[in-house]
């Protein structure tokens, strides 16, 4: 586990399962139906339950680049935070839906008073970001708005699947302008 602080806030990177996290919402790399799929998505729903589907089924879906709140159903945390990220093509716009993933994540865990909140790799999946770019907007992005907002989140966490992406991580959190 690696950590630095930014503002009064912990950011902290580990390597692990993000299903097991006991925060007090985790953020879901969802598709816009919400609805389940594979990777983080779907081993959220998997070990969250029926109950985070039946909230989703609710919601009409979500826009990439925005985010919605349901239960966390059997997960260890209060809240699941889905966000939709892009698909990379290499254009602007990518950076700036995938920013705003970030953005609005936290935007809606301040509107929840969601102080804990556990975030995987956006778009780095079958999506297809590259590790590097996409760790450095996750980070400056969760930065400003920490900044923006210093007094509404205790902890923010980037819960990685697996050493080489926890690595990158690392590296760029110690680059960070604090």
């Amino acid at each position: 586990m690696t950590e630095r602080v930014v503002g009064r806030t912990r950011f902290v990177v580990v390597d692990g399962d993000i299903t097991k996290e006991s925060v007090d919402a985790i953020v879901n790399a969802a598709n816009q139906s919400l609805l389940g799929g594979g990777g983080v998505d779907g081993a959220i729903h998997r070990a969250g339950g029926p109950a985070i589907l039946a909230d989703c089924e609710t919601l009409g879906g979500c826009a990439t680049g925005d985010a919605k709140v349901t239960t966390a159903g059997r997960l260890q945390a209060k809240k699941v935070i889905h966000t939709v990220g892009p698909r990379y093509h290499g254009r602007d716009e990518d950076a700036a839906l995938l920013a705003s993933c970030y953005r609005t994540s936290l935007v809606r865990a301040r509107e929840q008073e969601l102080r804990r909140i556990a975030f995987p790799a956006v778009s780095t999946g079958i999506y297809g970001y590259p590790i590097e770019e996409a760790t450095r907007i996750a980070l400056a992005t969760c930065a400003d708005v920490v900044r923006e907002h210093p007094e509404a989140y205790d902890e923010i966490r980037f819960v990685c699947f697996g050493a080489s992406d926890a690595a990158v991580y690392r590296h760029r959190l110690a680059l960070l302008d604090v």
